[in-house]
């Protein structure tokens, strides 16, 4: 049995080097890159037994992603399709005033058809915890019914429900997302979203404690996990209210910090872990995530320890 099976897209990121324009750039670092899969490595590099299901081309650009994927020990139980394509995004990094441009290139991706009836739903069914996010329903409609029925299979089997609400302006819009996520939350048990996104796409308001623990007696939720920047994160689960300072880092590398952060708080709540230990472990495997370059937190139990103790960075002789 799996201790965490993850559905989504997962795309490749072609990034130029050293903060180079893409109109000008004649080379590229290439990356695997998705919300689900960067939660899946993320708990599996930590103890966890993970594995990510998927929809992808029969195509050399697709096991490319399948062999990253793979080499991070997660197991990877993808359908196979004849149509459709695998896909990809640009990512252009510069400072200040410039900033980081991420430009999609996925319209028509084999994911946007998967149905309930060809993905691993057993596998499902079966693992301890399930785990998507708001991005799958918003790639089409197949997909958002499809991430409906995952949703509902699982919390019919026992198994503990996750979802991430990871809003992407690019994709749909504040109302369009309300209504999706709101008919989802009911099967949801632990339920993660940055306050910002709480208040624009759930149209939410008041003090962070507030706003979560109405999220959590709207939708009976198990544990709700209010994300807030540089500020600390917050948790609440029934009357009790948790909170979590961010650790200290860079930030050279923030793209997949959220989904590390999820990964870490999966990796410890599935275990047993109470929700103070598993917020710590969450933050500080953010916090490691934004020194590692790409999407995907390439990080170890005795790394994420050794942010929670407070150890300096050095050389490792």
């Amino acid at each position: 049995m799996d201790d965490l099976v993850t559905f989504g897209e997962t795309m490749l990121r072609f990034s130029p080097p050293d903060d180079e324009r893409i109109e000008t750039a004649d080379e590229y670092r290439v990356h695997t890159a998705g919300a689900e899969s960067n939660v899946a490595v993320a708990a599996q590099r930590l103890g966890l037994d993970a594995a990510w299901t998927s929809k992808l081309p029969d195509s050399p650009v697709a096991r490319r992603v399948v062999g990253e994927l793979r080499s991070h020990g997660v197991t990877v139980d993808p359908v196979w399709s004849d149509s459709g394509r695998q896909g990809t995004f640009y990512l252009e990094t510069g400072d200040s005033p410039r900033g980081n441009t991420v430009i999609y290139d996925r319209t028509d991706a084999a994911v946007t058809t998967a149905t309930p009836a060809e993905l691993p739903v057993t596998r499902v069914e079966n693992a301890a915890g399930f785990h998507t996010t708001g991005i799958t329903p918003a790639l089409s409609e197949t997909l958002s019914e499809t991430t409906a029925a995952l949703l509902a299979a699982a919390q019919e089997a026992g198994t503990t429900t996750s979802f991430d609400c990871n809003y992407r302006s690019k994709l749909w819009s504040p109302d369009e997302a309300r209504e999706t996520l709101t008919g989802l939350l009911p099967d949801v048990d632990v339920f993660t979203i940055a306050e910002r996104d709480a208040r624009k796409v759930l149209d939410m308001s008041g003090e962070s404690a507030a706003i979560a623990t109405e999220l959590s007696e709207t939708y009976d939720l198990e544990v709700t996990v209010l994300t807030r920047g540089t500020d600390p994160a917050l948790a609440v689960s029934g009357d009790a209210v948790y909170e979590q300072p961010t650790f200290e880092s860079t930030d050279a590398h923030p793209i997949g910090t959220g989904d590390s952060f999820v990964g870490g708080f999966l990796s410890q709540y599935l275990d047993g872990q109470d929700i103070p230990a598993a917020l710590e472990y969450a933050a500080a495997t953010a916090a490691f995530k934004r020194t590692v370059p790409g999407d995907i937190a390439v990080v170890s139990p005795e790394e994420v320890e050794s942010v929670i103790d407070g150890a300096s960075a050095g050389i490792s002789r």
